[in-house]
């Protein structure tokens, strides 16, 4: 086949390269807007079981990240001036830009075609692709330009904006910060050896009343500096990262699409999806999106039957993480309902936070029935198996609800 990938971000790389390496008679172009070495973010964030993924598919590339990555090991809530520490967690992060240039120089080692600094205004310009894997982030011109995906985008209340510093955490960290206007946080943790990805968030009237709304992006690095001295440790936050582009204030973006694909356009990553930052799961879902696709697209031979098989699959397999995305943000949304609990009280509802339950009973009782099932086994084990159940009931309504209304 003639496969046009638009978008060059991990999605849209790693689609080349799989179908390259299941097929080398494929002839696969990926169309990316910016020029090499241009991107944006710090660093992105998975676990072994994506690690474990890479090596099975492509041994080669695997090995390159895996030598490039920082780990970063418990995690630590800061808040009010004590420190909570989870032990136990751990996870990989690596430079956005890094993880690119291992998947690019592989995919144009197997035959792989990148077009840097080519816009693709509609699909239309490709007339020759036999396939249009839209790998084109959450604003997708490919997504909204062509065919009837059927898609929901939801902004978040809060405010927020990515940023690094040259202060490595070597634990991923959730700093706490009051102001006189409400409270920032942040989430924090290594990329390199050199630095780490700082993202800072706020509630809407927080932002406000402290002025970001109308000054610069520039001057509100140079604020929340201040504001993040202590945790910060004497060192500076950074707006970019060599040729990225400069961050800005935003809200998060939630989009759902009913349908994934539309003839021979099929969506992948944050295309299809996204899910709340505060999860950590963005890269790592739309690698398993693509994943997916090249393995629909080798075992069927028609193109309608793969795309379909693919859609139903990686709709199904969203389900948790939808959940646990909506939950999470929402959490923090309403970070003013838990805010004033005793730090350990507040760390425990913090890692506690995909759990449906939250919203629906006081933090106090939900804090004395965590503790109560913690300590006796049973009780645990009935937990283990009632929420991830709970969840997938909450993300089905959320979608039914949504059906409903359109």
């Amino acid at each position: 086949m003639r496969i046009a990938c638009i978008g060059g971000g991990p999605a849209g790389l790693y689609c080349a390269l799989l179908m390259k390496l299941r097929d080398p008679r494929h002839d696969i172009t990926v169309f990316e807007r910016n020029m090499a070495g241009s991107t944006y973010g710090w660093g992105v964030i998975f676990g072994d079981d994506l690690l474990e993924k890479f090596y099975r598919c492509d041994p080669e590339s695997a090995r390159e990240i895996h030598q490039a990555v920082f780990r970063w090991i418990n995690h630590f809530v800061d808040v009010r001036g004590e420190h909570i520490l989870k032990a136990g967690a751990h996870g990989y992060s690596i430079k956005r830009q890094r993880l690119l240039d291992i998947l690019a120089d592989r995919a144009q080692g197997l035959g792989v075609q990148i077009e840097f600094g080519q816009k693709v205004m509609a699909p239309s310009q490709l007339t020759g692709a036999d396939l249009i894997v839209a790998c084109d982030g959450v604003n997708s011109r490919t997504r909204r330009e062509a065919g009837s995906f059927r898609t929901d985008a939801h902004l978040g209340t809060n405010k927020y904006i990515w940023l690094g510093t040259d202060r490595v955490f070597e634990s991923f960290t959730y700093p706490f910060v009051r102001t006189d206007s409400g409270y920032l946080w942040a989430y924090a943790y290594g990329t390199d050896e050199e630095s780490s990805t700082f993202i800072v968030e706020c509630s809407a009237k927080t932002w406000m009343g402290l002025g970001f709304d109308a000054m610069p992006p520039e001057d509100s690095v140079s604020l929340l500096e201040k504001f993040f001295e202590h945790r910060l440790d004497g060192h500076s936050l950074f707006r970019r990262d060599g040729d990225g582009a400069n961050p800005r204030w935003l809200n998060f973006l939630t989009v759902t699409n009913q349908r994934w694909f539309d003839g021979k356009i099929v969506l992948a990553g944050d295309a299809a999806h996204t899910t709340h930052y505060t999860i950590g799961s963005g890269m790592t879902l739309a690698i398993e999106d693509v994943i997916a696709l090249a393995g629909n697209l080798q075992h069927h031979d028609h193109l309608r039957l793969a795309l379909r098989s693919y859609e139903r699959q990686r709709q199904a397999a969203l389900l948790p993480s939808q959940s646990d995305a909506r939950l999470s943000a929402e959490w923090f949304e309403g970070i003013s309902r838990y805010i004033d609990l005793q730090p350990q009280q507040f760390s425990t509802l913090l890692h506690g936070r995909r759990s449906p339950l939250i919203p629906h009973l006081s933090p106090q009782l939900y804090y004395q029935l965590h503790r109560e099932t913690e300590e006796i086994a049973i009780l645990r084990k009935l937990r283990s198996w009632a929420v991830p159940k709970a969840k997938v009931i909450y993300s089905r309504h959320n979608r039914a609800t949504l059906h409903r209304a359109r």
